[in-house]
């Protein structure tokens, strides 16, 4: 198997064995984004240097009988929402553009720590505000699967990083399915663990009631080892819970869910549903209960009202933390030439620095929030979150996980929402509910809609504190259908139209 085809434990195992040195790992990353990021349009930025002397380091403790952790020399792919010295960190917008932080986040230095090489910082939409990748102030990332197709979003650059192999892990946020939506629609591995399980310290905040950072990758396994290492207690975070981290690699190595019972969601499906994107969902299911799984429907009737509730909800808290980008201490400057007042510069500043879809979520925010309509707007729609999050606890006392599709439909066609932001929207329906209730959740594919050919994902959703069974459901639904494909998930994908992109530089 090709350094670009294996998964980051095959990799790990082959560095430990000696028979791969970290550079080599780096090096033959680095030379597939230069030969195809052109036209995926994952990174924002790459840092081939750093990423070497990261390796380098890596091989000099190996050499020097330290024992390393199982993602050391990993190459991985960084949301640009979380800061990290020495590095931009854009959030995907023109306001932040050269910001080099000061500090790394939590999440940063937990990977610095655990040796993983950082290549380098990937796309996003603006501030995590989005569902395709298109509202990046920088450029559109495309999908791998067909370059004329979203890749997902907020996080679409680093699951198109996964899926052209530029690189085997990745880590996003996920705010209302900006991690679970990009895997579903690039045929890669994403999870939003428990509100709390990951520190948000240095992750630039979009919603801060519901910013989840979390991992991505190319199988179960290779993000429940990426999970183990990002979770934890952090003091510096008020949110961050102190518990435990789930044994989710454990749970990723066994895969055993027989007597497991599985809710199916009934106000996840029908009409505004891909016919192909439920008839995978459906064969899913099947292959579960023949796994020993007790399949049962239940019903979370304030699911229907979750939509709405967050877009109250998540954009008050964007007027809120994005008040700060005022032009006065950091960032884009725009007017300051002695000719305008403080006042003007920040309006110039704020004018050019933030993009439309930024703008929108301000001004319905801000709308929300003002004398008056606080209470018929935002005060009810945390009154619908807590019906939801009861809905959570109800259908949690029946059943072990709930499942659904990931997102309605496949990859759509680039331009094709860009003029109707509910239909934009509409992506995220069956993942916002998680969100607001904070407990966990992932999504796994299971195959190819036949009425494109495009990638289908399977979210399943777990209590609070119960990550691990995400991938238990998760591994069992990978292998059996690896098993039925003649391959692994990742052969499957190295043969798909996304893996045209293992040729392009001729790195196998």
């Amino acid at each position: 198997m090709s350094i670009l085809t294996a998964s980051a434990a095959e990799l790990s195992a082959r560095l430990a064995s000696g028979e791969l040195s970290a550079r080599e790992v780096a090096q033959a990353h680095l030379d597939q984004i230069e030969a195809v990021d052109d036209r995926v349009k994952a990174f924002l930025y790459v840092d081939g240097e750093r990423a070497l002397a990261a390796a380098d380091a890596v091989d000099a403790r190996r050499a020097a009988g330290e024992q390393l952790g199982p993602l050391a020399g990993i190459p991985l792919a960084m949301k640009d929402i979380f800061t990290m010295t020495g590095a931009p960190t854009t959030c995907g917008s023109r306001i932040l553009e050269g910001w080099r932080p000061p500090y790394n986040s939590t999440i940063t230095q937990k990977l610095i720590d655990a040796g993983v090489v950082v290549l380098g910082k990937t796309n996003m939409d603006e501030f995590a505000m989005g569902s395709s990748t298109e509202n990046s102030g920088f450029f559109t990332t495309h999908n791998p699967w067909d370059n004329t197709r979203i890749p997902g979003g907020s996080g679409g650059g680093s699951a198109a990083a996964l899926a052209a192999f530029e690189a085997p892990l990745a880590i996003g946020t996920d705010t209302g399915g900006s991690i679970r939506q990009p895997a579903s629609v690039t045929g890669t591995v994403g999870v939003k663990p428990t509100y709390g399980g990951t520190s948000r310290y240095g992750v630039v905040a979009m919603a801060s009631s519901l910013d989840t950072p979390g991992p991505c990758a190319r199988s179960v396994l290779d993000a429940a080892l990426l999970h183990s290492v990002m979770a934890g207690w952090d003091p510096r975070d008020s949110t961050s819970i102190n518990a435990p981290v789930p044994d989710v690699v454990g749970a990723a190595r066994s895969g055993d869910i027989a007597g497991m019972r599985i809710g199916v969601v009934t106000e996840f499906g029908g009409e505004g549903y891909q016919p192909g994107v439920e008839q995978r969902f459906r064969e899913a299911l099947a292959i579960l209960e023949g796994l020993g799984a007790e399949i049962v429907e239940v019903s979370c009737p304030h699911f229907d009202y979750a939509l709405a509730a967050y877009y109250l909800i998540m954009p008050s808290e964007v007027s809120s933390n994005l008040a700060r980008f005022d032009a006065m201490r950091y960032g884009l400057r725009i007017g300051d030439d002695g000719q305008h007042s403080t006042e003007e510069v920040m309006n110039l500043t704020r004018g050019a620095g933030f993009g439309a879809e930024a703008k929108r979520r301000i001004i319905i925010g801000t709308y929300a929030l003002s004398s008056g309509y606080y209470d018929a707007y935002y005060g009810s729609a945390q009154k619908v979150r807590t019906l939801i999050t009861r809905d959570f606890d109800a259908a949690f006392g029946q059943v072990d996980v709930l499942v659904s599709p990931t997102t309605p439909t496949t990859a759509f066609t680039i331009g094709e929402r860009v003029d109707d932001p509910l239909a934009m929207y509409k992506a995220d329906l069956c993942t916002i509910p998680s969100n607001l209730a904070g407990n966990c959740a992932a999504s796994i594919p299971c195959g190819l809609s036949p009425d494109d050919g495009l990638p289908v994902g399977f979210q399943v959703m777990a209590p609070p504190l119960a990550d691990d069974r995400l991938y238990r459901v998760g591994a069992a639904l990978e292998r059996e259908l690896a098993s039925r494909w003649g391959g692994g998930l990742l052969d499957g994908l190295a043969s798909s139209p996304a893996g045209a992109y293992l040729n392009v530089g001729g790195v196998r």
